[in-house]
């Protein structure tokens, strides 16, 4: 059953183009985020202290620079969403890059979008995420099959956190 899934996600990202990448939350080479780069084999770590990082307000919502296996991107700060949510957009740049592979496939499941619709989408592990100077290891994603759909930096990220506050007045979110 789960190469029908591998085989469903291959196919769907090979056929999927760039065409959407102007509207995606990837960065271009001039990308505000300068992370340093760090080995997947780092052991995961308790953070003490304090990361603030700039949110930046656009159309009503407000993203952040997040590095996912590597690659910047911009996402929405989305406190509702269950799960990580990248587009077949940002899964097929990935995975064309070396940064997403079969291996990190999942499964499928369904979702439930903020109209109430369902849809199923292809549950992935993304190996590593950076926010700031925080690192987060082996973060279930959705890849929601459709080429416009925004990036969102649900729950299975931020509970890894413990807490989180955000201060409007500064546009910055606090992680603990």
């Amino acid at each position: 059953m789960i190469l029908k899934y591998i085989y469903i996600f291959l196919i769907a990202i090979s056929f999927s183009g760039c065409s959407g990448c102007s509207k995606s939350g990837r960065m271009n080479h001039h990308g505000r985020s300068n992370l340093p780069e760090q080995q997947n084999d780092e052991p995961k770590r308790t953070f003490s202290g304090k990361t603030v990082v700039k949110m930046q307000k656009e159309s009503g919502v407000y993203k952040i620079p997040v590095k996912v296996n590597g690659v910047d991107m911009d996402f929405i700060f989305d406190t509702g969403a269950g799960l990580i949510s990248i587009s077949n957009v940002e899964a097929s740049y990935l995975y064309k890059q070396g940064k997403l592979t079969s291996e990190d496939i999942i499964g499928q499941g369904n979702f439930s979008d903020a109209n109430g619709d369902i849809s199923v989408g292809t549950i992935i592990m993304l190996k590593e995420i950076s926010l700031g100077d925080r690192k987060l290891y082996n973060v279930e994603a959705s890849v929601v099959n459709n080429t416009k759909a925004p990036l969102l930096f649900g729950q299975s990220a931020l509970e890894k956190f413990g807490k989180v506050s955000i201060d409007y007045n500064n546009s910055t979110i606090t992680f603990e």
